[in-house]
């Protein structure tokens, strides 16, 4: 979704940091880590098909789990503009025996949606997929200029899966007997590295988690050849640090070059009250406005 001003500090932070590093002699490489893989795209795709759907007059229930912004409607009539009627494709049956009431709104009637809405649409949901991944990118982009925020790369974590890098990844760490077996599913070993607990890095449906294409994309950076790596992360991730220096140690790769910058979201207050800040509300103040 857009970016909001909880976002700001962390953008103004990493870019004075950069120039800070430049201005003392280093060669430096800013770059954007792009999650345009997994589920939250699924959901802003599905959310942005069931308001271009809405526009042709299908009554449907929109899930409060979805992504509510008006931005999400406003991609969905730059699809209905560009394409007319083209991706209705049977919307009575995307709600077929869903669960009606309270249980609408829950991750698990999402997720049921998501699937039903891949079937429907084929090789359709590709493009609503794509369309609002390069929408809400170039927004970003757009909006971090202005801002003084400019990017030297924009890395995709997709690439990751499609290079064939996560799958790798995991390969490796098993060739070495940092994982085993629980559940069906691939667990890391990363209580042997100090973390408090062993993580999953592939699911018993075969996924990979986001913790196996984060540790693919650590060791992507190491292998462009960087001898050392700053990762600015908003604090409600601190507990992530551990898992990732692990990884890192795994693969015989120095823990210590990577750093890991914490900054916490900036806050607004309202007439005293503490402002949301969540693009799948669609409660926020967009750091444009700001």
């Amino acid at each position: 979704g857009p970016l909001h001003v909880g976002h700001g500090r962390g953008a103004a932070f990493g870019a004075s940091l950069a120039n800070v590093l430049a201005a003392a002699g280093f060669s430096v490489s800013r770059e954007y880590y792009v999650n345009d893989a997994g589920r939250q795209m699924d959901i802003l795709a599905l959310s942005t098909w069931l308001r271009y759907l809405e526009l042709h007059g299908a009554v449907l229930h929109f899930p409060g789990s979805a992504y509510q912004g008006e931005y999400v409607r406003d991609m969905a009539r730059l699809i209905h503009k560009a394409h007319g009627e083209r991706y209705l494709h049977q919307p009575d049956l995307l709600f077929e025996g869903a669960s009606p009431g309270a249980d609408a709104d829950t991750e698990a009637q999402l997720d049921r949606l998501i699937a039903t809405a891949k079937k429907l649409l084929g090789q359709d949901y590709a493009y609503i997929h794509n369309f609002v991944l390069t929408e809400q990118l170039g927004d970003c982009r757009n909006d971090l200029m202005e801002f003084g925020v400019v990017f030297d790369t924009w890395f995709s974590e997709q690439s990751l899966f499609d290079s064939g890098a996560v799958a790798q990844v995991v390969q490796l760490l098993e060739q070495q007997n940092y994982l085993y077996q629980q559940d069906g599913a691939k667990w890391f070993r990363s209580t042997h590295f100090g973390d408090e607990k062993d993580r999953v890095v592939q699911r018993e449906n075969g996924q990979f988690t986001y913790f196996a294409s984060d540790i693919a994309y650590h060791l992507n950076k190491f292998e462009r050849g960087f001898e050392r790596v700053i990762d600015v992360w908003g604090a409600d991730h601190h507990g992530y640090i551990p898992r990732v220096k692990s990884a890192l140690q795994a693969l015989a790769l120095d823990p210590e070059k990577l750093e890991i910058a914490l900054v916490q979201f900036a806050i607004l207050y309202r007439d005293g009250q503490k402002a949301s800040m969540s693009t799948r509300s669609g409660e926020f103040v967009t750091l444009r406005e700001l």
